[in-house]
């Protein structure tokens, strides 16, 4: 019979993210992972079929951190819905640089995504706050996410080092310039 594994399945899990937070992904080898643990990679390796099936749980345990950060903000009033998804994802990138990363900056090619299911909520917001039909607040959608994104990915890989009153300034001026013409649009149609 072999050995009882030292630690279960998550504590492996909680000293990858921990890993990763510190020093990207790239620090999260067998070996190092064993050493962070107290032991051989070989336990690791009882509990996961490869250090592939590793990464892809750091991933789920980051997307799960980075939904807390959304339902925290967004539950907290402080801003519309709308925008306190966008602070959410900027304090994120600012909080936990190397999980942005790791979620929002990674090659995804080969990667199923989906972008629907994902974005459906946001949507909808959209939608009941500006009176924009499903096409349109997808579309808006897209170009505010963009404009956040690039703020999030300059805070997270240190080219900014803004303000949060700053940042709520830009996003509003964003949001309140993409309604304008989308608005715009309208009368021209």
């Amino acid at each position: 019979m072999p050995p009882k594994c030292k630690f279960t399945k998550q504590e492996v899990i909680q000293a990858a993210l921990d890993m990763t937070r510190e020093s990207g992904i790239g620090s999260v080898t067998a070996r190092a992972l064993g050493e962070r643990l107290g032991s051989s990679s070989r336990p690791i390796f009882s509990l996961f079929s490869s250090m592939q099936e590793v990464q892809q749980e750091i991933i789920k345990a980051a997307k799960l951190l980075y939904y807390e950060y959304l339902k925290i903000d967004m539950e907290a009033g402080e801003y519309p819905v709308y925008k306190a998804s966008g602070m959410a994802y900027i304090r994120f990138a600012k909080e936990e640089k190397e999980l942005f990363k790791l979620l929002f900056m990674r090659d995804r090619t080969g990667e199923q995504v989906t972008e629907d299911e994902e974005m459906r909520p946001s949507i909808e917001i959209i939608m009941d706050s500006t009176g924009l039909n499903e096409q349109e607040a997808a579309e808006f959608h897209l170009e505010m996410w963009v404009y956040v994104h690039g703020f999030a990915t300059m805070i997270a890989t240190s080219y900014l080092e803004w303000e949060r009153d700053t940042i709520s300034k830009m996003l509003t001026d964003g949001f309140k310039g993409l309604k304008s013409r989308f608005s715009e649009k309208e009368k021209t149609a």
